[in-house]
């Protein structure tokens, strides 16, 4: 399949960045498009933002009972009827 389209300057500029060629650069996006591969558009995330994450994931860990030291069949379907 062959197809021909107007590439934007910002395209040529990454390509020509990696020392590649611009058909090459488009081939490579694509392929990662399509394998759902693509890094370029995830931002990177500030300590900031990464301990929010975090503190967001805990925020209710005081309310976790604490394991018995033996699990049993019992334990796990105590609350089922």
């Amino acid at each position: 399949m062959e197809v021909t389209l107007k590439i934007p300057e910002e395209i040529a500029e990454r390509a020509k960045a990696r020392g590649m060629a611009v058909e090459a650069y488009v081939e490579e996006l694509l392929a990662q498009q399509v394998n759902g591969e693509s890094s370029e558009n995830r931002r990177v995330r500030t300590p900031a933002e990464i301990r929010a994450w975090l503190d967001s994931l805990a925020q209710f860990s005081d309310k976790i009972p604490p394991l018995p030291k033996i699990i049993s069949r019992e334990w796990i379907y105590q609350d089922h009827d």
